[in-house]
């Protein structure tokens, strides 16, 4: 593979792999012509994290890659005791790369007495000591104002639109799965050219758990679906969804989603007949077993997150790699 760059990254620019996802580290360092540094993280005896930095990163820019992805509250700390090291090693600044930003769904209270534990964990980064944090698909675009440090938020549309541009899909439609991911939805279709319907759905008993589709607002009969969402978890309200347009008269359905968390019964329900095939990409690590012999398709986003870490050390435009691919997204 080539690097990203023509000429020696700076010697004091380091990439560090946390354990929640090497594989992405190792493909964003190998874009860029340089090797991960060395790092070495392991557990106490009492299952207490133990990280030692095995070389001097004095006075250099550091990118830890980290998604905290599942187990979250492991990969989460994990993160933050790597961060503190680094600060006490007397890094000049530290980003925190975290292509999944896990607890993002916890934005706000949807009942008396809850935390807001995305809150919560923007101000731990910061007390850790991350000079910066890079994420890709917040659950919401609001979770950039939770942060006191420069926060890049990046898209997967432009990697996944691409996909779907390829495949030259013929009757398609784009399905936003509920209100709140119509303006998501709108820039699929402008990008991909294609006719957009909205399903409504209401939420009920414990966090909004059971979920009823009570309308489909356009026209889905002999199409091909395109549903879009930022994350799969237990994939309870896709395999619904799916069935509610195969109801409709639509074609088995494609998922084009940013993040692959696929717990519980996930992998039984993306099974149904009723769904085609899910797009995703490797901003968690998907293993071969969730792959469902090719069923669920994993694009790669360490292109990406090369473009723009370069571009945050060179101190050039984050935003301009969306606008040289004709997508309005402010970073």
């Amino acid at each position: 593979m080539s690097p990203l760059i023509d000429q020696q990254v700076n010697d004091d620019f380091r990439i560090f792999a946390g354990r929640a996802n090497p594989a992405l580290a190792k493909e964003i360092a190998a874009i860029l012509g340089v090797e991960l540094s060395k790092i070495s993280i392991s557990p106490f005896p009492n299952d207490e994290t133990r990280v030692q930095i095995e070389e001097s990163i004095r006075g250099t820019d550091i990118y830890v890659v980290q998604p905290t992805s599942q187990p979250a509250n492991e990969n989460l700390m994990e993160l933050l005791i790597t961060i503190d090291a680094m600060k006490r090693a007397s890094a000049r600044q530290v980003t925190a790369i975290i292509p999944y930003f896990g607890y993002s769904r916890q934005d706000h209270k949807t009942t008396g007495r809850e935390p807001i534990s995305a809150k919560l964990v923007a101000n731990l980064l910061t007390t850790a000591g991350a000079s910066r944090v890079m994420a890709i698909d917040l659950h919401v675009p609001q979770i950039q104002g939770f942060f006191d440090i420069p926060m890049d938020h990046l898209t997967a549309l432009t990697t996944l639109t691409n996909y779907f541009r390829e495949k030259q899909l013929e009757n398609g439609v784009i399905i936003a799965p509920d209100a709140g991911r119509v303006k998501l939805a709108e820039k699929y279709a402008d990008i991909l050219h294609l006719p957009l319907a909205v399903m409504h759905k209401r939420r009920t008993g414990v966090d909004g758990q059971t979920v009823k589709f009570v309308e489909l607002v356009g026209d889905v009969a002999g199409k091909t679906p395109i549903i879009i969402d930022d994350e799969i978890q237990t994939g309870g309200s896709i395999y619904q969804q799916a069935l509610a347009l195969a109801e409709a008269g639509a074609a088995p359905a494609y998922v084009s989603i940013a993040h692959a968390v696929l717990v519980g019964a996930s992998l039984e329900r993306l099974s149904h007949p009723s769904i085609r095939e899910v797009v995703t990409t490797n901003t968690i690590p998907v293993p071969a077993e969730k792959q469902l012999d090719g069923k669920v398709k994993v694009l790669s986003i360490a292109p990406l997150l090369s473009q723009a870490i370069l571009r945050v050390h060179q101190h050039r435009s984050v935003s301009q790699v969306f606008r040289d691919q004709q997508l309005d997204f402010p970073v």
